[in-house]
C-alpha cells in the first residue's frame, strides 16, 4: 500500500507514493540515495528565474558536491561557486565552458597561481587580500569582486551561521571600506559581492537590499555586477519568487549591472534521502530509544551543528502519534541524538527508516568518527531504477589518517 506525499514534507515527493522498503529495501544501509528527478526539477525553476530576469544562477558547491550530478544540473545553471582551490578544480573540470566563482576568507600565497588556472570571478574578503592579490588576479584577466557586510542580520537563532554578527570576520563594512579603500583598490573591482542569508525567504533579501544600498550605494553605479550570495530557498514550496524577481530587476535597473546568486541548498533541495535501519530499542526511565545504524555526527552534522531536526518519512512531532521515540546513532557520543519522533506503532530491529533532504551538508561534510563507515551513494533515476555511484570500504577510513 502506497501513501498519500501530499500528507508529508516535500522532502519525500520524489519517492512518487512508492514505499522506502519497495524503493531500497535491497540497499546496504546507512546510504544516502540521489533523487535525480527533483534535482532536475529545481533546475528547472532556478532557470526560469533566470529567464525571466536575466540574473545568472551559480551552484554553491560547498552545499553539493555530488560531481556526477553535475550534468543534470548543468544545462540549467551558469557555472559553480566554490570556496577555495579544490571546489573551483572541481567545478573547472566537471563543469567546463561555465563560470567559476571562488570566495575564500584568506586565499593561500602558494595556491593563487593555481587558482586562476580555473577562475573566473575571484571576490575577496578584506581590503587588504585584495591589495595583496588583486593585481595579479587582474594580470590574469579575472573578474575581480570584494565581499561586503551590509551589517544587517535578518535571522535568529543561527548565530553560526549569520555573517553579520557583531565581530564577523566576513565581509568589508562600510567603515573598513572607508578607512582602507583606495581609488587603486576601488579601480581593481568589477563588482561586489554579499552573503547574508540562511534558508530564507526573498524578503529578508528584500530587507538586505535595502541595507546595501544605504551603505554602498555610491559604489554600486561603478560596478558591473552584484552577487546577492546563497541563503535563497527558491526551490522550496511557498517561496516568494516574485518578490525574488523584483529585487534582481531593481537593483539591475538602479544600478545597470549584472545580477548573480549563488544558491547551494536550493539546488538540491529536498533531492536526496538517508536510508538507515533500526539496530536495537532500549528504554531508559520514560524515554523509548532506538539506535540507528547511522549517525547524526558522522553522517549529518548539521542536525548538531545548527542544530535542525531533519524530515523522518512517516513520523511527526513527539506526542503527535502514540509512539515518541529519540532516535540516535551508534557511535560514543553522547549527544548523537538525531532528535525525538513520533511513530504510528512501536520501531523494531531492523525497521527500515527514509530521512529526507539529505543531499545537502552531508556527503560533503560527514566523517568517519569512532571508525564509522562513510555511508554508501546511490542515484535513484526516473523515480525507480538505482544505481550506485559509490561504495565505501575500511581503506577510505584508513587512507585518511596515513600512509
Amino acid at each position: 500500500m502506497g501513501y498519500d506525499a501530499k500528507k508529508f514534507h516535500p522532502a519525500f515527493e520524489g519517492l512518487n507514493g512508492l514505499l522506502p522498503e519497495e524503493l531500497f529495501g535491497e540497499l546496504p544501509t546507512p546510504c544516502y540515495i540521489l533523487d535525480e528527478a527533483m534535482l532536475r526539477r529545481n533546475g528547472e525553476i532556478l532557470a526560469g528565474v533566470a529567464e525571466r530576469t536575466g540574473c545568472r544562477i551559480l551552484l554553491a558547491q560547498k552545499a553539493f558536491s555530488n560531481y556526477d550530478l553535475y550534468p543534470v544540473l548543468s544545462p540549467y545553471l551558469a557555472g559553480t561557486e566554490a570556496s577555495g582551490l579544490y571546489e573551483a578544480r572541481l567545478g573547472a573540470e566537471t563543469m567546463p565552458e561555465k563560470e567559476v566563482h571562488v570566495f575564500c576568507a584568506a586565499y593561500r600565497e602558494e595556491e593563487f597561481d593555481e587558482l586562476l588556472q580555473y577562475a573566473d570571478h575571484i571576490v575577496f574578503n578584506s581590503p587588504r587580500q585584495l591589495e595583496r592579490f588583486g593585481p595579479c588576479a587582474r594580470k590574469a584577466g579575472k573578474s575581480i569582486g570584494l565581499r561586503i557586510n551590509p551589517e544587517c542580520s535578518t535571522q535568529e537563532g543561527h548565530v553560526v551561521y549569520d555573517p553579520c554578527a557583531d565581530g564577523s570576520r566576513l565581509g568589508t563594512t562600510r567603515d573598513q571600506w572607508d578607512r582602507k579603500m583606495s581609488s587603486e583598490l576601488t579601480g581593481l573591482l568589477d563588482g561586489l559581492h554579499f552573503h547574508t542569508l540562511c534558508e530564507q525567504d526573498s524578503d529578508a533579501l528584500e530587507i538586505t537590499l535595502n541595507a546595501v544600498e544605504e551603505r554602498f550605494g555610491n559604489i554600486l553605479p561603478q560596478m558591473k555586477w552584484l552577487n546577492f550570495g546563497g541563503g535563497h530557498h527558491i526551490t522550496r514550496p511557498g517561496y516568494d519568487i516574485p518578490r525574488l524577481e523584483r529585487c534582481i530587476h531593481q537593483a539591475q535597473k538602479r544600478w545597470n549591472l549584472q545580477v548573480y546568486l549563488e544558491p547551494g541548498e536550493a539546488c538540491a533541495l529536498n533531492a536526496g534521502y538517508l536510508a538507515t535501519r533500526v539496530l536495537d530499542v532500549l528504554q531508559n526511565g520514560e524515554t523509548q530509544i532506538a539506535v540507528l545504524d547511522t549517525s547524526a555526527a558522522c553522517h549529518m552534522p548539521d542536525v548538531l551543528e545548527m542544530p535542525y531536526r531533519p524530515p523522518l518519512l512517516g513520523a511527526k512531532e513527539q506526542g503527535e502519534l502514540p509512539c515518541t521515540v529519540r532516535l540516535g546513532g551508534p557511535t560514543c557520543l553522547a549527544g548523537d541524538v538525531i532528535g525525538d519522533y513520533s511513530f504510528a506503532a512501536p520501531l523494531r530491529e531492523g525497521n527500515l527508516l527514509l530521512f529526507g533532504d539529505m543531499a545537502i551538508y552531508t556527503m560533503c561534510k560527514n566523517n568517519t568518527f569512532n571508525g564509522m563507515a562513510l555511508p554508501g551513494i546511490f542515484v535513484l533515476c526516473n523515480g525507480k531504477k538505482l544505481q550506485c555511484l559509490r561504495k565505501f570500504e575500511y581503506a577510505d577510513f584508513k587512507q585518511r589518517l596515513g600512509r
